[in-house]
């Protein structure tokens, strides 16, 4: 392994581009090929989420690559959680007890175009677009491509090859086709899908409700959720099952239908919605699924990162941050100076496997606490408590989200076990009421009930640890 290796990079997504940029710093020779256009010149963003939740372990990863800056001057800091009822009502809820703390609205194009731009600054790195990776021939490192425009077929030879080609991915799908290893694979599908709708700015270019929060509109069943975008509008996404329920994606097939639904569920969103008939109706359908698999490497030769080795739904806002983390992970590899690219590639996962599977089981967690328990009265005065309990000891108790979202020195697989002991600590302590809990507690009741979460928390990962949890 050397700087004189020639690394192949399949996808120019967010997870690619940042690992373009940051193995060209290293010094290697680059080579990234897009199935797409170039979406600095061509909106490509149909059919994608196009604002994303940009947090600390992203932030980190950015920070490596010096894009830190550049990145946080295209956010909108959002400070918590904003929940609509069906009657208008809404209640907010902070991420954190402690100053400081948010996740950021960012456009995935912006992003991608700005972490683009830098990577083609470097002379060892190229960049092609319209090329769709057809197959990998894994045991010599050849990529077959088509391009899109001329249609005539091509081969590119590495020395290694990363796919960062997301949940679709053409290396991973040539792992399978190679037979040359065993391989483990499997995806879940919710029955669930989702699809983009848009709150316009006002005639004065302003948001027209709050851009400080990420909204929800929890039914149980579906919900709505609305990130601000930096125009003034929001992307506002419905979750809501295929096939199942009063309403569902199969019967909103019609005008009047589509306005029941809304009418009844979600009449204050509808009314900031002009559009939401044509939207409904136009705009596709996506599929929510998890991704895992095992190995993410084959000998010296190739290897999965980001999403092709590891997609998740996106009820955490921790699918790009875990993409950029990867990048961080990897180059923490390199730096223990390993003597071949097969030696780096076990590594990395041994060092990284877990913590994905992690971040996976607990976005699907959330997916169903954003639904349906963020309306539930225990879980408003567990979240309550939580923040207090933050506030008046930010050093000592941090809540499964922070831990999760905040805390970027602790792994995904650590911040569920310890969050989720947690949980389960204080939701048993005020449904039990073996503390006086209530909602104005002073700091010395707040320290007695820390310390019954701290003792119940750790007897909770104990037994978890004796079970093989």
């Amino acid at each position: 392994m050397n700087k004189k290796d020639k690394v192949l990079i399949i996808g120019a997504g967010l997870c690619g581009s940042l690992l373009a940029l940051r193995l060209a710093q290293r010094g290697f020779k680059v080579e990234v090929y897009e199935s797409r256009p170039d979406l600095r010149t061509t909106d490509i963003s149909a059919g994608r989420s196009i604002n994303l939740a940009l947090s600390d372990r992203g932030l980190k990863a950015l920070r490596l690559c010096g894009m830190e800056a550049k990145a946080r001057e295209i956010c909108i800091p959002m400070f918590g959680r904003l929940m609509h009822d069906t009657e208008g009502n809404t209640f907010s809820s902070n991420y954190s007890g402690r100053e400081n703390e948010f996740i950021n609205s960012i456009s995935r194009g912006n992003l991608n175009a700005i972490l683009l731009d830098e990577a083609e600054k470097h002379k060892n790195v190229q960049l092609h677009f319209n090329k769709k990776c057809e197959h990998v021939d894994i045991e010599n490192a050849i990529a077959h491509f088509k391009d899109y425009k001329t249609k005539e077929a091509f081969s590119v030879n590495a020395t290694v090859i990363f796919g960062g080609d997301g949940a679709g991915s053409s290396l991973r799908k040539s792992y399978v086709s190679e037979r040359k290893f065993l391989f483990s694979y499997s995806q879940d599908y919710l029955n669930h899908g989702y699809k983009e709708l848009e709150i316009p700015a006002d005639i004065s270019g302003n948001h027209q409700i709050s851009k400080e929060h990420l909204h929800i509109w929890p039914r149980g069943d579906f919900m709505l959720i609305a990130l601000p975008n930096m125009d003034g509008s929001f992307t506002v996404t419905l979750f809501l099952s295929y096939d199942e329920g009063e309403f569902n994606f199969e019967n909103l097939t019609s005008e009047e239908k589509i306005t029941q639904f809304f009418e009844k569920e979600f009449p204050d969103a509808l009314a900031l919605i002009p559009n939401i008939k044509e939207e409904f109706i136009n705009n596709p359908t996506g599929p929510l699924g998890t991704i895992k698999c095992s190995p993410w490497s084959y000998q010296d030769k190739t290897l999965l990162i980001g999403d092709s080795s590891h997609a998740i739904v996106p009820f955490y806002g921790q699918g790009m941050n875990a993409s950029f983390e990867d990048v961080f992970v990897l180059d923490e590899i390199l730096n223990q100076d390993l003597s071949d690219w097969k030696s780096v590639f076990k590594a990395y996962q041994k060092a990284r496997r877990h913590d994905t599977d992690a971040i996976a089981d607990l976005a699907i967690d959330n997916f169903h606490e954003m639904k349906d328990h963020v309306a539930n009265p225990l879980f408003k005065e567990k979240r309550i408590i939580e923040m207090n309990l933050e506030k008046a000891f930010p050093t000592e108790y941090f809540s499964k989200y922070s831990l999760v979202t905040f805390n970027e020195h602790i792994g995904y697989n650590e911040a569920m076990k310890r969050g989720r002991a947690q949980d389960k600590a204080l939701l048993n302590l005020i449904a039990d009421a073996t503390v006086d809990t209530n909602l104005e507690m002073t700091k010395q009741e707040l320290r007695v009930v820390l310390d019954k979460v701290i003792v119940e928390t750790n007897s909770i990962l104990e037994e978890d640890k004796i079970a093989g949890l």
